[in-house]
């Protein structure tokens, strides 16, 4: 099946004027393909600033909590390197280090750094060294670590949730990262070495293992490493643990917490542990690409739906309870306990950059941007070497985001994405160009049948004006394609969880070479075709009224509040900003008017709102007030504080 759809309905639209007649546009009846992010050099004021602070702070900072807390010493315990006993508390420490090095894999794509390289060779040979002679790596087995047993039993691949594949899944993707990114094939040797193992070990034959892979990331990081050596056993063993998923054929008990409830084809709801769901469902969507499975494709779009209309957080966060680090029931969207995990907010991003690909609809973009500048940065601190675990929407000051965690995950995790948040820029359709974020970058961007190169400039999120120069090797006819968030119109997200209280003051503008295009509308895209030449101009304008927004009725902790939102961007109130140093005591009613302002020096540079509002008083009274929000991504750098997203 060809999950592309071969037509897009449309309006075509002269944006002089307000009224649409109908047209359609024919997309091309060709995959959806990724840009790799090592085609996208991005220098922009937001991002840019981010991802050299993950370079240059949080990828060492990581590190070296790994040297600390023996994340190599365990390594170098089960390589016979030295003497000791196994540290650390779960029986994922292993997957530190993979995440890191994945990470700094990726920042060595984008900037060359001998010494980072050096060290990353340093580690990999631990690691090597660590590997049983069949292939098997997890290191608390091998080291006999039984104070672990509780994880991993007796013997290898005893218990669904030992996470031994989970450390597998985890090797996979650094190796691949690490081999793309270098050309080295240390760790990818080692990779394929346990890959091999993984298959033999597990899938359908009788004398193999039949259960799914506990903590799923194994789903995807096998079909990444199918990509990159063609080797089917990968993609088929992949496939083997999305349709193992809540079979229950060893006669293991299913479970929510561990994906294994039902069926990936019965499911309807998004339930249990937020990350591993996120997780899976990327890894269904790359095996439902990579064999043209409609039927698991309909599955995820039921799951999709239930958590973007009942389940997600206006942050782009998803998961609202710690208890089992997962969701709750419908429209279950707790502020103060809400856990909304950094893991949870990336592997998000991951599972609709994924429906994306599969499908071409930016609905699924928009709810990505939404986790990007929200629910995934609010999770390591603007210093680059403090992170959180949960990311809660409501404080009392009691959060503080900290170095490292004993389940150390989110900082690994912030680290590997950080680098890569070029990659979810911009996609191919057959000669089209998607463009799905907007960030001042250049990028070389292959086709079909062209090469072009696409410099953006923009003061995105803070400014909705993006100025595109196109520069195709070869002049021709070809559909730039660039996502109308639905920020910019009615809707916050694509469903109606969330709504806004007014309607856009004015609707986007775009232009080329100066002059109002005509577009075509369709799948979240304005698109305009025509034939394209070096030089041409490209300008886009987004609208960024200020918004407050308000929650379905059915959520119940946000009845009577409202949030803040100026582009892709939610704001929040932190005590610090206010005169009186409090929160919680103040209400903004809808309609009230917000002023807009760039500080440079506040926060390293943002836009803040200023707005008249009210203060209830100890004895009831309720007075005029000025209250200031800052982007809740940013809130905690400067202390401890109040905080509250829904006002």
């Amino acid at each position: 099946m060809n999950l592309v759809p071969h037509f897009i309905t449309t309006c075509a639209v002269a944006l002089t004027v307000t009224a649409c007649t109908k047209g359609t546009y024919q997309a091309p009846d060709a995959p959806v393909k990724e840009v790799a992010f090592t085609q996208v050099h991005i220098d922009d004021k937001f991002w840019a600033p981010r991802i050299e602070t993950n370079r240059l702070v949080s990828i060492p900072s990581a590190f070296k909590e790994c040297e600390k807390n023996g994340r190599f010493d365990n390594f170098a315990i089960a390589g016979g390197l030295m003497k000791g006993e196994h540290r650390g508390d779960f029986s994922f420490d292993d997957t530190d280090p993979y995440k890191i090095i994945e990470g700094a894999s990726y920042s060595l794509a984008v900037q060359y750094d001998p010494q980072l390289d050096a060290y990353l060779d340093s580690v990999i040979t631990l690691i090597a060294a660590a590997q049983e002679p069949d292939g098997y790596l997890t290191t608390c087995v091998t080291n006999k670590c039984t104070r672990l047993s509780g994880w991993w039993g007796t013997h290898r691949w005893e218990k669904i949730n030992s996470h031994e594949l989970y450390n597998s899944g985890h090797l996979y993707e650094a190796a691949v990262a690490h081999y793309l990114a270098t050309g080295k094939r240390s760790l990818l040797d080692v990779a394929i070495k346990n890959a091999d193992l993984v298959c033999e070990v597990f899938g359908p034959a009788e004398n193999q293992k039949h259960v799914p892979s506990g903590h799923p990331i194994a789903e995807m990081a096998l079909a990444k490493l199918y990509k990159v050596t063609g080797d089917e056993k990968y993609l088929n063993t992949a496939k083997y643990f999305v349709e193992e998923t809540g079979r229950g054929t060893d006669g293991h008990r299913l479970s929510e917490y561990s994906q294994d409830h039902k069926p990936i084809l019965t499911q309807d709801e998004i339930v249990g542990h937020a990350v591993r769901a996120g997780y899976l469902y990327s890894g269904v969507a790359d095996v439902a690409a990579l064999t043209n499975d409609s039927a698991y494709f309909n599955a995820l779009t039921r799951i999709w739906d239930n958590m973007a209309s009942r389940k997600l957080y206006i942050t782009g966060g998803i998961g609202s309870r710690a208890q089992g680090e997962g969701f709750g029931p419908d429209y279950e969207l707790h502020n103060h306990t809400a856990y909304c995990e950094t893991c949870a907010a990336i592997a998000n991003v991951y599972w609709n950059y994924r429906m994306f690909l599969a499908t071409g609809d930016a609905k699924y973009a928009d709810v990505y941007e939404r986790a990007l500048y929200n629910g995934v940065i609010s999770g390591v601190s603007l210093s680059g070497d403090k992170f959180f675990y949960d990311n809660p929407l409501e404080s009392m000051g009691q959060h503080e985001r900290q170095r490292w965690f004993g389940c150390a995950c989110c900082p690994g995790n912030v680290t590997r994405f950080m680098a890569s948040v070029p990659n979810y820029m911009y996609a191919t359709q057959g000669d089209d160009v998607l463009v799905n974020l907007f960030i001042q970058s250049s990028a070389e961007i292959a086709t079909d049948n062209n090469n072009v190169t696409i410099a953006q400039t923009t003061d995105y999120p803070w400014d909705g004006k993006v100025t595109f120069t196109i520069t195709p090797d070869n002049e021709g006819e070809w559909a730039l394609r660039l996502r109308i968030p639905g920020w910019a119109g009615e809707s916050p997200v694509p469903t109606d969880l969330y709504t806004f209280t007014s309607a856009p003051k004015q609707p986007y503008t775009l232009k080329v070479n100066g002059t109002s295009a005509r577009v075509l509308d369709g799948d979240g895209y304005a698109t305009v075709r025509r034939t394209w030449k070096a030089g041409d101009v490209v300008e886009l304008e987004l609208p960024m009224d200020v918004r407050q927004v308000r929650a379905h009725e059915n959520v119940a902790d946000d009845r009577g509040k409202l949030a803040i939102q100026r582009g892709p961007v939610m704001f929040c109130l932190e005590g610090r900003d206010q005169a009186d140093s409090t929160v919680f005591d103040k209400f903004i009613p809808e309609g009230t008017a917000f002023t807009a302002a760039y500080e440079p020096e506040l926060l390293n540079g943002v836009m803040t709102l200023s707005a008249n509002a009210k203060q209830i008083l100890s004895d009831g009274t309720v007075k005029d007030v000025e209250v200031k929000a800052i982007p809740y991504s940013t809130w905690n750098n400067r202390g401890a504080d109040q905080m509250a997203v829904w006002i």
